[in-house]
């Protein structure tokens, strides 16, 4: 089944899709929006386009595991998501996501405008990816 997460920013917000058997996270888009009842939209719309049949949110916990302000937005979000969209929506530790994401960008050699266009996408595909590997170890 396809999965769709979600990095959810302020003004950008990266998508990233599985391929149906579950192995492998490709980045889809980034929405920029500040307007969350419009993102809410978008992403339903995306979610909808792309026939995912579930969705990961990252939720940004603190370094102790604690969740913050930040996380609890995340949280408060994901249940709009559930509901707009009627699939289930499971809250992944996103911690240091970006600074992997950053390492990539920096050994593909992509600066500039260019990282800000992709990097949203790029953390989005590492939540999926770390989720996907955990589904996956858990049924072995």
């Amino acid at each position: 089944m396809k999965i769709l997460a979600v990095d959810l920013g302020d003004t950008r917000t990266g998508l990233a899709v599985s391929d149906d058997s579950e192995f492998l996270a490709s980045p889809v888009c980034i929405i920029t929006e500040r307007n969350k009842d419009v993102l809410l939209e978008k992403i339903t719309d995306q979610a909808k386009q792309l026939g995912v049949c579930a969705l990961v949110m990252g939720y940004p916990r603190n370094m102790d595991g604690s969740a913050g302000p930040r996380a609890q937005l995340c949280a408060q979000f994901a249940e709009r998501l559930k509901e707009s969209t009627g699939l289930p929506v499971t809250l992944w530790d996103e911690r240091c996501t970006t600074v992997v994401a950053t390492g990539y960008l920096n050994t593909t050699n992509v600066r500039g405008k260019k990282r800000k266009a992709v990097m949203d996408a790029a953390a989005a595909s590492i939540i999926l990816q770390d989720y996907l590997d955990y589904r996956r170890n858990q049924n072995r």
